[in-house]
C-alpha cells in the first residue's frame, strides 16, 4: 500500500509542478526549476498528504503544502550541490542545475523555489487565513536558521572544527538539516485539520533521524547508480557520521529502534497510520 501510494502522490506532486511552472516565462531559470522538481521519493510531500488524509482533510486543500515542501526541498538540494557547498555534479542520476546550465542560473532557480514554496502555502484552496499563516510561519521556522539552515550551517562548520562531532552534537545537526523539514511534512495534516500535532511531530522527529542514518549507511555500503549521486564523500572527507561513532551495526539498530519508536508514536490513530508506519520502514530499507 505505502509503495502505490507514495508513487500516486509523486504524480499528483508533478501534476500540480507542471501547472504551476507551466504558468511561468519558459527561460533557463525556470526551465531549470522544472528540472530540479522531477523524480526523487517526494517523501515529504507524500507525509502532508497522508497525514492529511489521517483528519480527512481533502486532497484538493492538501497538495498545495505538499508541493510547497517538495519545492523547498528541491531549493535545498540545487544550492547544497552548488561548489560552494558539497560541490556535486550529479543528483537523482541526472547532472545538477549548476552544470547543466550555470551557477547563476542554479541559485536563482532555487532561490525561486524557495519562494514559490511560501506561494504555494497561500493558495486560498489551503484553508482559512489562519491556518495558511500558520503553514507559512512554522515553515519558516523549519526551512530558517531554527532548523534546515542552522543544520546546514552546523554541518559546513564540522568540516573545519579541531576534532570531529560528538553523537549528541551529530543529533543536534541532523535535526535540523534533515529532521526540520520532514517534521513540518507530517504535522502538516494535523494543522490543516486544525487538530493537535503533536503524536506526529514525535513520529516524525524518529522518523527524520532514522532517516539521515540510513543516508549515512548507504554512503558507506550503497550502490553510487541506484542512488542516484556520489558516495563515500563522507569518508573521504574525514566527516563524523553516525556510522563512523557508533559503527555499520549498531547504526543500523539504532535506526531499526528509531523505526519502533516512530511506529508507537501513531499509536492514537490505530489502524489508520499503517500507510505512515510502512513509511517508516521503507526509510531504512531503501536504496536510495
Amino acid at each position: 500500500m505505502f509503495r502505490e501510494r507514495l508513487a500516486q502522490d509523486a504524480a499528483l506532486i508533478q501534476r500540480s509542478f507542471d501547472t504551476v511552472l507551466g504558468a511561468l516565462e519558459p527561460l533557463d531559470i525556470t526551465r531549470a526549476m522544472a528540472w530540479t522538481t522531477e523524480g526523487g521519493k517526494r517523501l515529504r510531500g507524500f507525509l502532508v498528504l497522508e497525514s492529511a488524509r489521517l483528519h480527512d482533510v481533502d486532497e484538493a486543500r492538501a497538495i498545495w503544502p505538499a508541493t510547497a515542501i517538495e519545492a523547498l526541498h528541491a531549493y535545498s538540494l540545487v544550492h547544497d550541490d552548488l561548489p560552494c557547498m558539497d560541490d556535486d555534479d550529479l543528483r537523482r542520476g541526472r547532472p545538477t542545475a549548476h552544470v547543466k546550465w550555470d551557477e547563476g542560473t542554479a541559485v536563482l532557480a532555487g532561490d525561486a523555489l524557495h519562494s514559490l514554496a511560501f506561494e504555494l502555502c497561500t493558495r486560498p484552496e489551503t484553508g482559512s487565513a489562519e491556518t495558511r499563516a500558520t503553514l507559512v510561519l512554522t515553515l519558516a521556522q523549519a526551512a530558517g536558521a531554527r532548523g534546515m539552515v542552522l543544520g546546514q550551517a552546523l554541518d559546513i562548520a564540522a568540516e573545519t572544527a579541531p576534532k570531529p562531532l560528538t553523537l549528541d552534537q551529530i543529533t543536534q545537526l541532523q535535526a535540523g538539516k534533515t529532521g526540520a523539514l520532514i517534521e513540518w511534512s507530517a504535522a502538516a495534516g494535523a494543522v490543516l485539520a486544525g487538530a493537535d500535532p503533536a503524536p506526529l511531530r514525535q513520529y516524525a522527529r524518529a522518523l527524520g533521524l532514522a532517516f539521515q542514518i540510513a543516508d549515512d549507511i548507504l554512503d558507506v555500503e550503497g550502490d553510487a547508480e541506484k542512488a542516484g549521486k556520489r558516495l563515500q564523500k563522507d569518508a573521504s572527507a574525514g566527516k563524523a557520521t553516525f556510522v563512523s561513532l557508533l559503527g555499520l551495526d549498531a547504526a543500523k539498530a539504532q535506526a531499526c529502534d528509531l523505526v519502533e519508536q516512530a511506529c508507537d508514536a501513531l499509536a492514537p490513530y490505530g489502524a489508520r497510520a499503517e500507510t505512515l508506519k510502512e513509511a517508516a520502514r521503507f526509510v531504512i530499507a531503501r536504496e536510495n
